[in-house]
């Protein structure tokens, strides 16, 4: 950012300065999310179209949400291994407690994410209070909340929900009003250009580095760009769903948490540095336990979600590649694998490029095997980039 008085100029000379000191964000992500697209879209004229568009935006939201939770703790160095599993125990004690226990499904939801929030509350005591390594403790998680959402299930292995109840109505209800699509595009930009302006007249007003108002105004209108053309194209189908306007809000809210709030700040400070963090007063035990229990309530909302979208739950649920496609898509949306750096939107920006390669080649008839292949590359090429970026700032003095 630039000083107070500095032109537009001034900041473009800062962002080649910051390019080169190694931080470039999510645009190694978005550079990539466009070469996908137009290599796809070259091969199969279907893959941009509106059908497939909307799709991919309600198939990314399940593992978005999970990714979400695992920025937070990204930012301070730690890992979690144990999303998937606890995705799955979360739709499955959904299931049997609104299917086979009579339970009403907003009980049997809270049970669900609070039984997330637990498990969190179990992971940060270990790691935090007694010193196990987070890799060892979360490893341990995975066996163990697969374990117990076997049991939860019982014999039957599968237990489908109502597909007329709230849960399965997260992921098939479409808002078909033209206005609600172009509504919401409005109010996000327009949130957006509010928080930018409040921010530069509160920096400004303490004499703090600012953008300069051009790089505002330029910033409101590209998103305002892609609001709007992603609102055309879901209308262009079958208007917005709610499952996307849902993983939207909840990107938002976390995305203010972290930037505008004093525990967002102390998530990031403790990003930078354990001991630093420790000496200007950040209780580090407490936010550590935190963050846990946001990935693994976060990864229990999402394997929720991930049970609406097929309107059952199984003994399946959490396993596969679920796991390493919520972790991938933090890291190549941009989060830094080291600490300190992300944002929750990192999550969608992944999602798009997993789920956009996932999409691509199912229209092509490319086998199973090759798509883990292209998606491990991809996930190989950003965590290269992330170690680069790392060492590069290390020779700038920016880590």
């Amino acid at each position: 950012m630039s000083r107070p008085g500095r032109t537009s100029k001034g900041w473009v000379e800062g962002y080649q300065t910051r390019i080169a000191g190694g931080e470039l964000g999510f645009v190694p992500a978005l550079i990539g999310l466009v070469v996908i697209w137009i290599v796809c879209q070259s091969l199969n004229s279907n893959f941009l179209s509106a059908r497939n568009l909307s799709n991919l935006g309600v198939d990314i939201v399940g593992t978005g949400l999970i990714a979400a939770g695992i920025v937070f703790v990204l930012l301070v160095g730690e890992i979690d291994l144990s999303v998937g599993s606890v995705s799955g125990l979360g739709a499955a004690l959904f299931a049997v407690l609104n299917v086979q226990q009579g339970f009403p499904e907003w009980l049997a939801f809270l049970s669900a994410a609070l039984c997330g929030a637990a498990i969190g509350l179990v992971h940060g005591f270990f790691i935090a209070k007694v010193g196990v390594p987070a890799f060892v403790v979360t490893l341990a998680g995975l066996l163990a909340w697969n374990g117990l959402m076997l049991f939860v299930l019982g014999r039957s292995g599968t237990v489908n929900i109502d597909d007329e109840g709230m849960v399965a109505m997260l992921s098939s209800t479409y808002f078909e009003e033209v206005a609600a699509a172009y509504a919401l595009a409005a109010v996000g930009t327009g949130l957006y250009f509010l928080g930018a302006w409040l921010d530069r007249r509160r920096r400004l007003t303490v004499g703090l580095p600012l953008r300069p108002l051009n790089e505002v105004l330029v910033r409101t209108g590209l998103l305002a760009a892609v609001a709007f053309a992603a609102a055309y194209v879901l209308n262009m189908f079958q208007g917005l769903p709610l499952a996307l306007l849902i993983l939207v809000v909840v990107l938002a809210l976390m995305d203010f948490v972290v930037r505008r709030t004093g525990y967002g700040r102390r998530v990031l400070a403790l990003g930078g540095g354990i001991e630093a963090a420790r000496r200007v007063g950040v209780r580090v035990s407490t936010v550590r336990i935190s963050v846990f229990v946001v990935s693994s309530t976060m990864a229990s909302l999402g394997g929720l979600m991930l049970a609406s979208r097929i309107t059952s739950a199984s003994q399946t649920s959490g396993s596969g590649t679920l796991l390493i496609n919520a972790i991938a898509a933090a890291v190549i949306g941009g989060t830094s694998l080291y600490g300190g750096h992300g944002t929750p939107w990192s999550a969608l920006l992944g999602m798009l490029v997993i789920q956009s390669v996932a999409s691509g080649m199912a229209l092509l008839g490319i086998q199973g095997s090759v798509q883990f292949m292209v998606t491990g590359g991809v996930l190989l090429a950003a965590v290269v980039v992330d170690s680069l970026s790392r060492r590069s700032q290390q020779v700038h003095g920016r880590a």
